[in-house]
């Protein structure tokens, strides 16, 4: 049996009672569907006579250090609870990894809207407009979120959190490079002869805040739950902002972010980077981001590397997705659009 066979069911002989005994009022599991996207952790969707739930689990087999930590992200979503910053509410956590085979958690399934496309062609512009900037809003609630406050003051480790990025993910990319690139060791080799002065500025960060890791109300545009928290940490705000970014310097179809570049953003009422920049930092208070360009090429490098780990986990046998085997191919091009943002 292949890993793809192997987490498109779970044994439900083994799972609902074990639900039954430790989320409190789930009874009769009627079935366990895998969502199709995605490329992390595993996620499935839980439907029982009382009601719908999602699990999300590490994937089997051997797991580069701190990756899939389902355990984190089962964490920093219970520290948020009683937030403004809107995510799913938490049952369960499962730290025997006897039970299913690895570590999971079990949280609310949110109806609503998860976009793809960047661009948004499911709306009207006066809708687009008021998504990015719902987006925008959500990410400085979450920037502005007191860590100590909601127990998250060790949640992250202390020291320049650049450096700390910078020496984690070119281990990563190490442990998982499958041949040499050229473009990503200039890159590699820019970054760390121009990591920044740490700053002082110190923040819950999501990690991976995109589009299409938030759930928009069915109706409105508005954020009911931004998902995907595998990533996050303490950290420098900047890397979260220059992270989204991304998205209006990429073009379509390289990776999983739909890119924006080439388009028309005025006729599509989607903000540029300056103005999208600009909302972010009136919202916080601030003037200004000086070197921004410097914490976009970090973030194509921090996503190339990770796209580097799925193709690793696919050349291992150990992908969640099948696609995950052409992730690959958009390293190389991710770290040229990492150079060309600081040329």
């Amino acid at each position: 049996m292949g890993y793809e066979a192997s987490v498109a069911s779970l044994d439900s002989d083994v799972l609902g009672p074990y639900l039954e005994a430790n989320v409190a009022g789930f009874s009769g599991l009627i079935n366990v569907e895998k969502f199709a996207n995605g490329q992390s952790n595993p996620t499935f969707r839980v439907k029982a006579r009382s009601g719908e739930y999602v699990l999300r689990r590490q994937p089997p087999g051997d797991l580069l250090k701190s990756a899939h930590a389902v355990d984190r992200e089962y964490r920093v979503l219970a520290a948020l609870a009683d937030t403004d910053v809107p995510v799913a509410e938490v049952y369960h956590l499962c730290e025997d990894r006897d039970v299913i085979g690895s570590m999971f958690y079990v949280m609310e399934f949110c109806d609503g809207r998860i976009l793809w496309d960047s661009a948004i062609p499911e709306v009207d512009k006066a809708e687009r407009t008021a998504m990015y900037d719902e987006m925008n809003r959500v990410l400085a609630t979450l920037h502005q979120i007191d860590i100590e406050a909601v127990g998250l003051s060790d949640f992250g480790k202390p020291g320049n959190y650049f450096e700390r990025q910078y020496d984690r993910w070119s281990g990563q990319y190490r442990a998982s490079q499958l041949h040499r690139i050229e473009a990503m060791e200039t890159l590699i080799g820019w970054l760390g002869d121009n990591l920044p002065d740490d700053d002082g500025r110190v923040s819950l960060v999501h990690g991976d805040y995109r589009l299409d890791n938030m759930i928009f109300d069915a109706t409105e545009p508005k954020v009911v739950a931004l998902l995907d928290w595998e990533l996050s940490t303490l950290g420098h705000p900047f890397a979260d902002v220059a992270y989204q970014c991304m998205q209006l310097r990429m073009p379509a179809g390289v990776g999983s972010i739909s890119g924006l570049r080439g388009k028309d953003l005025g006729a599509l009422g989607i903000p540029t980077e300056d103005e999208y920049v600009s909302s972010y930092c009136e919202r916080m208070g601030i003037d200004g981001i000086d070197n921004f360009a410097f914490y976009v090429a970090f973030s194509f490098f921090r996503l190339a590397a990770i796209v580097q780990g799925v193709a690793k986990r696919a050349a291992d046998g150990n992908a969640s997705n099948r696609k995950a085997a052409e992730m690959g191919k958009f390293v190389e091009p991710m770290a040229e659009m990492a150079l060309e943002a600081i040329e």
